[in-house]
């Protein structure tokens, strides 16, 4: 519902002010939201690259006319979209030579981060990250964390994200909403929220 493909039966979404709830996804995109998936959505056939020029389009000038006609101006634009590409593959972490290979073919943890690197492309304020550790080994769920930490940090961005590992949860978020059910139940700062006997009782089961 926050990016548009689906329309919310009640209530309101506002993003700085504004209200969105009935906003066409592309739009919302050009707004300034971005998201990646639970089940990692790239176009396998194409290169890493690729992927992420693809979400460079919401930024882009260039229109049917200049995509058939092709002026200085739409070869130039195109030149520094790669180039910004490039720059968000190696900012993410691939390393050089994986950025030619199709995405299908990329190890899961290096998808994960071509993923990433395409959500970034269309210049977000708001990133959601939808379980980006899912399938992930602790030793990745730990590397991504921190670099979780780096985009907010480097690139002043807000991240909401969805997660069922507490560890990462816990080591990268400023603030905590717990869900039961679809039912808030406790929402604050990470100590206040680990430390709730609501969430001990739904994480772990009541005592006897």
């Amino acid at each position: 519902m926050l990016t548009g493909l689906y329309k919310p039966t009640s209530g309101r979404i506002l993003l700085g002010g504004r209200d969105i709830t009935s906003a066409r996804p592309d739009v919302i995109t050009k707004l300034g939201v971005a998201r990646t998936f639970q089940n990692i959505r790239l176009f396998g056939a194409m290169t890493a690259l690729e992927n992420v020029i693809v979400g460079r389009h919401a930024r882009m000038r260039t229109g049917v006319f200049g995509a058939i006609f092709r002026p200085p101006w739409v070869r130039r634009e195109e030149r520094e979209v790669q180039e910004r590409a490039r720059e968000l593959l190696k900012f993410v972490g691939l390393r050089e030579n994986s950025f030619d290979r199709l995405a299908a073919q990329l190890p899961y943890g290096d998808q994960r981060r071509v993923e990433i690197a395409r959500a970034l492309a269309s210049e977000p304020s708001l990133l959601l990250l939808d379980e980006p550790t899912a399938g992930m080994n602790p030793y990745e769920s730990d590397a991504l964390a921190q670099f979780m930490r780096r985009l907010r940090d480097e690139l002043d961005l807000t991240i909401l994200l969805i997660e069922h590992d507490m560890k990462v949860v816990m080591g990268v978020s400023e603030r905590v909403t717990v869900l039961d059910h679809g039912i808030t139940i406790a929402e604050g700062p990470p100590a206040e929220v680990r430390a709730d006997p609501a969430v001990i009782e739904a994480y772990l089961g009541k005592q006897t």
